[in-house]
């Protein structure tokens, strides 16, 4: 890792509170997060430390009303919170972003006594959410899932497997998608369930190309029995629950994103400006010189267009379609710029003293999680020209 510390991104934040919130964040990243990032994530540790710390500093229910403990901020402020925390650790970025989908059903969807009887302590009381849709089988086909909830008296008996859960096994809490009804969309519900119901365990882990400090494992629901007070919404709903869900994470996918570009920039303009070839800093070379303002172009790009959309769901207005531009765009440019800066560094580049192979390595799985980017380019062009005549 260089000595250089990043830069500060030129933001235009709303107001004066919301600078002061990106002070604060950044704040922490570099006191508490960046320093042991690349140690831990070799050693394939998780901070729940940090998610600690995080929840106690009212970062972890920025997006939420504060009536439930929420911070009552713009989507717009809370990406560029994530932005500056994957810049940190994606590992700790994206896990803000899935415990925030993770709260999205019962925020959204949850009677007024459900939000107040588990929000508060979803939102700021320490607590770490995961999101349970996909399953061994049902992954980009998620309408197609074949957990079971199965009503008996005031409860309901879940059984089957999730699969890809980040913070699989370590979460307090879990939203999980069931099917109640008929095969496809319309026979699925959604659930709040405690992390330590009985009859739910996890598998070990999967051994992952990056992100190592981040569980993810499959869940087994082996007749897990939750009171029918812990259903979101109503039966039924629940794929429209987690396609709204989705909706809202695959921007913060985006912003996590461009964060882990970001990094990668810093890392590799730093080393540019250091390393001396021919008598000169490398940075003086024409060629390279053009790489690193390609860099910074796709990550202003990817900011301003995660932004943009950003600023539609506050509005109120749709903002789907530029959701999954935003999560195409984002993720396409982060594995381009830390392919890059791996390129800048070159043999130290693919090396682990320096942190851009390991930005590499996080970069692509953030390509697929929360729908590939080729299942973006379908919901893109279903929003162009109509749904598939096949």
């Amino acid at each position: 890792m260089t000595d250089r510390a990043p830069q500060t991104v030129d933001r235009q934040l709303p107001t004066e509170e919301s600078r002061d919130l990106l002070a604060l964040v950044r704040e922490i990243a570099q006191r508490e997060i960046r320093p042991l990032a690349s140690d831990e994530e070799e050693a394939g540790r998780f901070p729940r430390e940090v998610f600690t710390l995080l929840s106690e500093s009212g970062l972890l229910g920025l997006p939420y009303a504060g009536e439930f403990g929420g911070g009552e901020q713009p989507y717009e402020v809370y990406l560029q919170v994530l932005e500056e925390l994957a810049a940190a650790r994606l590992t700790v970025g994206l896990g803000v972003s899935v415990h925030s989908l993770a709260c999205h059903g019962l925020a959204g969807y949850g009677t007024k006594e459900q939000r107040g009887a588990h929000l508060p302590d979803m939102l700021g009381g320490g607590l770490l959410g995961a999101y349970c849709l996909s399953e061994p089988a049902a992954g980009s086909d998620a309408a197609s899932l074949s957990t079971k909830a199965v009503r008996d008296g005031d409860d309901w008996v879940i059984t089957g497997t999730k699969a890809w859960i980040t913070h699989g096994g370590v979460a307090d809490f879990y939203t999980v998608l069931a099917r109640t009804g008929v095969p496809g969309p319309k026979g699925i519900t959604a659930f709040l369930v405690p992390g330590d119901a009985p009859g739910l365990t996890a598998a070990v882990p999967e051994k992952k190309m990056g992100m190592k400090g981040s569980p993810t494992a499959q869940l087994h629901f082996d007749g897990v029995r939750v009171p029918d007070a812990r259903r979101i919404g109503d039966e039924g709903q629940g794929f429209t629950i987690a396609l709204a869900a989705l909706d809202a994470g695959r921007l913060g996918i985006a912003a996590c994103a461009i964060g882990v570009a970001q990094a990668a920039l810093d890392e590799a303009l730093a080393y540019a400006l250091g390393r001396k070839q021919f008598g000169h800093p490398i940075a003086d070379f024409q060629g390279l010189r053009f790489m690193l303002a390609d860099m910074a172009t796709k990550i202003e790009a990817g900011r301003a267009l995660y932004l943009a959309a950003a600023r539609l769901r506050d509005a109120g207005k749709p903002f789907s379609r530029q959701a999954a531009m935003a999560k195409l765009f984002c993720t396409d440019a982060a594995m381009s710029v830390t392919t890059d800066a791996v390129q800048v560094l070159g043999g130290y580049g693919y090396t682990a003293d320096f942190p851009v192979e390991r930005l590499m390595r996080e970069a692509k799985v953030l390509q697929i999680v929360e729908g590939t980017n080729q299942i973006q380019r379908m919901v893109i062009a279903r929003h162009l020209a109509g749904p598939e005549t096949r």
